[in-house]
């Protein structure tokens, strides 16, 4: 190779690098500004609800009525997007953080599932420490509660001096801005691309939520005699010691798609679970418009371990509906008819 081509070469390894740290700047820059409006905009709702709920009085009256009532209104409208419990955590988002707070201007800084975690402490001196060292330090949903339940907020405050040996920076989570999720910018996205990014987010989630969740493979094929099959996502999670499959559907669940999700674990434990495994347990996500299920499948015979042992583990299934509906007011918007 001659000298000029080398000089060519390394200018063009200079041009792709450049373009690839102008797209990486503009992911987390559009992350941060999707994240912050609508954390924001969950706070103007909980602000107006309790403004509806007390009319001026000192104490809401009807309060749990009115959560139903609008959360019936909002997915008769925008789809299953916001469900009693997500709307109940808009109102205490507004509870914890008033207006004038140092919390509130931290809000859209950190991720939503942080924020759920950090509103359940009482103190606001807590809240507003975890509220930094999430925003400073990249924590994980996974580390904020570790760190929460470990003490390490009072460990600090005794000390006054923060350990932060070992600490690792890590990038936020990919933006929620559909044409750097490699989702088509047109009117109404393909249901596939809108399938393949929620599944993409539920990844991230189930990982950052810790509790010994490890990702093995996405669309898994499984292969019999007869037929061919692809699980949307499975982990192992090394606590429980067994495999968790999880399937995503867009459209109402039916009898037909559980019987599928058993027909899946009972494959697994045939072709992949090892002797010394529990096992094998899977999630159903369904994301039709008018409704948002999940659903743990395990077979008859494993029942009693899933409930004395897998649940003290594994996300509730609030959670995980949640998370889901989240995803369908970032991923869906106005187009929620492709569920």
């Amino acid at each position: 190779m001659s000298k000029s081509d080398l000089i060519d070469s390394e200018e063009e390894h200079r041009f792709y690098k450049d373009i690839h740290e102008i797209l990486e700047h503009a992911k987390n820059t559009a992350y941060a500004a999707v994240n912050d409006i609508m954390t924001y905009a969950y706070w103007d709702i909980g602000e107006r609800i309790v403004r509806q709920e007390q009319k001026g009085a000192s104490k809401a009256k009807y309060g749990s009525y009115l959560i139903k009532r609008l959360a019936q209104e909002l997915s008769g409208e925008y789809g299953s997007g916001f469900s009693v419990a997500t709307i109940r955590n808009c109102r205490q988002l507004y509870l914890t953080f008033s207006k004038e707070s140092y919390g509130y201007s931290m809000l859209g800084k950190v991720h939503w599932s942080h924020l759920r975690t950090i509103m359940r402490l009482d103190d606001e001196d807590e809240r507003n420490f975890y509220l930094n060292e999430t925003a400073n330090e990249y924590w994980s949903v996974r580390e904020l509660e570790r760190n929460i339940k470990s003490g390490y907020y009072k460990r600090i405050l005794s000390t006054q001096f923060p350990d932060k040996a070992g600490k690792t920076p890590k990038f936020v989570k990919d933006p929620y801005v559909l044409e750097f999720m490699g989702i088509s910018n047109t009117d109404k996205f393909i249901e596939k691309d809108v399938e393949s990014a929620i599944i993409s987010h539920l990844q991230k989630f189930l990982l950052e939520m810790g509790k010994g969740f490890c990702f093995v493979d996405r669309q898994m094929h499984i292969c019999t005699e007869t037929s061919d099959f692809y699980i949307d996502l499975v982990f192992y999670n090394y606590i429980l010691k067994c495999f968790v499959l999880i399937d995503l559907k867009t459209h109402k669940l039916t009898h037909q798609d559980i019987g599928q999700m058993d027909m899946y674990i009972r494959m697994f434990d045939d072709l992949k679970k090892q002797e010394d495994d529990n096992p094998t347990i899977g999630i159903i996500f369904c994301t039709d418009k008018d409704e948002t299920i999940v659903k743990y499948s395990v077979l008859n015979e494993s029942e009693q371990i899933f409930a004395s042992k897998y649940m003290t583990v594994l996300p509730t299934v609030e959670e995980l509906k949640e998370e889901l509906e989240r995803n369908q007011l970032l991923y869906g918007g106005e187009n929620n008819d492709v569920f």
